[in-house]
């Protein structure tokens, strides 16, 4: 992609800047649909007549129905009401449909502002490219919802669910680097070899830690060490490769991967610590700059704070029930997609 589209039309730019908005709504969808456990209530994809939830009671003891084939019904809610499936559709349904809304917001402005001619030549392959990564977004989605349907899977598979979180992540990421294209101004942009390579190393280890975030989320791995600062009673837990071959222990060890996830959490606290130094030793003259260089320390200092906060609560955890642990899980994800978003936005500021 262009590292600069000059002078574009503010309609453009809008329309960019609430696809960046409707993509994170939608991640947050996500994970509400995760920590409600609704993620495998609709068995069926059905791209067009799948946009309407069932309309009358008997399209909602017909969806009920399918439900009940599911293993995650018969192996863990086999006692489940009708009014109980409904809770759980509906944040199944409603990050479907959020999903629907983004790429129909994103048609019917593509081809009315093609038709305006407000969009240059160069946002055109950008666009279509955006628009594939969408649609690949719910074809990896499809694919994570069918893990959870055969066999004896009551939950989707976490390395599925790890690999739909990444997409979402890359999707937003390529949309919010084009919509910097349009609203930062090439003034802005400041030269700072040193402080790009801490820029985009500190993007490299967040990139791992969001992937263990996505597998503890998978594994529901916080309640397995619901303590801190140590993990049940240990520094460096026994069990921590306790699977063989070694490497499975990455991905299905929920210790291990917890281990890891706190691990990484410091390593991006103590690197942001030193990109501050670094971005406050010399003074810029870009104000985009100097009015954003805190956040990243801001954030991920919050950050840290949620994620103790999610493990020490986890033993809170009750099924079909929202409480503070699950509130403290949501802010943890938002937070984490805003320090995300905000170091791609310092990656887009600070060039070699």
């Amino acid at each position: 992609m262009n590292r600069s589209l000059s002078n574009p039309s503010k309609p453009v730019a809008n329309w960019v800047l609430i696809g960046v908005v409707m993509l994170l709504v939608q991640i947050l969808l996500g994970g509400i649909t995760r920590l409600t456990g609704s993620g495998l209530s609709i068995t069926e994809w059905n791209v067009v007549t799948g946009a309407l939830p069932p309309l009358s009671q008997e399209q909602w003891l017909t969806e009920f129905d399918k439900y009940k084939h599911t293993p995650q019904f018969i192996l863990l809610h086999s006692d489940f009401t009708l009014h109980d499936f409904k809770f759980i559709f509906f944040w199944e349904w409603f990050h479907r449909f959020w999903a629907r809304l983004v790429g129909v917001v994103f048609i019917i402005g593509f081809v009315y502002l093609l038709w305006k001619k407000e969009l240059k030549q160069s946002m055109i392959k950008p666009l279509l490219i955006l628009f594939l990564l969408g649609a690949l977004q719910g074809a990896v989605g499809w694919i994570m919802v069918k893990s959870g349907l055969t066999g004896d899977a009551i939950y989707v598979q976490p390395t599925k669910l790890a690999l739909h979180f990444i997409f979402a992540l890359g999707l937003i990421c390529y949309a919010f680097w084009f919509a910097l294209q349009l609203f930062i101004p090439g003034s802005a942009i400041i030269k700072r070899a040193s402080l790009q390579k801490w820029t985009v190393t500190i993007l490299i280890v967040l990139f791992f830690q969001l992937i263990f975030g996505a597998l503890m989320a998978g594994h529901k791995a916080a309640a397995a060490a619901s303590t801190w600062p140590t993990i049940n009673g240990d520094w460096l837990p026994v069990s921590l490769f306790r699977e063989s071959p070694l490497l499975i222990n990455f991905i299905e060890n929920k210790i291990t991967i917890h281990f890891i996830h706190r691990l990484l959490a410091y390593l991006l606290f103590l690197l942001t610590i030193g990109w501050t130094i670094k971005a406050t030793k010399n003074s810029s003259d870009s104000n985009y700059f100097t009015r954003s260089k805190w956040f990243p320390l801001m954030l991920i200092s919050t950050q840290l704070i949620l994620g103790i906060l999610t493990v020490i609560n986890s033993p809170l955890i009750l099924a079909n029930h929202w409480g503070f642990f699950e509130w403290m899980a949501q802010l943890h994800q938002l937070v984490a997609l805003l320090f995300l978003l905000t170091m791609i936005y310092m990656r887009y500021l600070v060039r070699n």
